[in-house]
């Protein structure tokens, strides 16, 4: 049951990802093909693969890059301590998550949480390490586990209770619990212009880390708990 979870074994997390190129004129001819062959059957037959590219390729780990990972660790009653890797270097984020997870302070105990972790975070930061040839923690190593040795919990899959049709965004399950939304200043449509045309990699921190006590606030409601405050 997860009424039962160890508080210091939990990390909340979130990410943020862009699209790896500013431009559609900055990617090569190769990658232009394959962005347009992937997703030619997402795109209406009047969007360009240019137009789509700026819009949705940061959130497909070959053609995007993650430029933020927030982390909430339960240090004290009701209180969540929030760390952030955020670079423009890809690499240097990832690393920097890396070093967190095999840290001494989870030894083999930690529990990943996201929200629409299974099908979004947990896959992409794992794709993105191997791409940038950073050797995957043991949390992320899910090659020849069964399912309940897999050490993640989507606050989403907890949500659907078995009905696979059913999308719930964090912020509508925020709302339904009665907290505090956390759209307060962008959203994650907006990361890209914020990233790419503004420069305000600060400003995507501080919302991503908005994203997770959010979610640690919907997973203690889940475990009928007292709601978290930032430590």
């Amino acid at each position: 049951m997860i009424e039962n979870i160890p508080d210091k074994n939990l990390l909340f997390l979130d990410i943020e990802t862009v699209p790896q190129a500013k431009k559609w004129d900055d990617l090569d001819e190769r990658t232009k093909k394959l962005w347009d062959k992937k997703t030619q059957h997402q795109r209406d037959e009047n969007i360009l693969p240019e137009e789509f590219y700026y819009e949705r390729a940061g959130i497909l780990a070959e053609f995007g890059k993650i430029i933020c990972i927030s982390c909430g660790i339960i240090v004290a009653s009701n209180k969540l301590k929030i760390t952030s890797f955020y670079s423009h270097n890809e690499s240097k984020t990832l690393t920097g998550f890396n070093d967190l997870l095999t840290s001494d302070y989870f030894s083999n105990q930690i529990i990943l949480c996201a929200h629409n972790g299974k099908e979004f975070d947990f896959p992409y930061i794992s794709r993105r390490m191997i791409i940038n040839q950073i050797e995957l923690p043991n949390p992320l190593k899910n090659f020849g586990k069964k399912p309940w040795e897999i050490p993640h919990i989507d606050t989403m899959e907890l949500w659907k209770f078995g009905d696979f049709k059913n999308f719930t965004s964090l912020d509508l399950l925020a709302n339904s619990f009665g907290i505090e939304s956390p759209k307060n200043d962008i959203d994650g449509s907006q990361v890209a212009e914020v990233y790419y045309k503004e420069n305000d990699l600060e400003r995507i921190k501080n919302y991503c880390e908005s994203d997770v006590l959010t979610l640690a606030n919907v997973f203690r409601k889940m475990q009928y708990k007292t709601l978290l405050s930032k430590y």
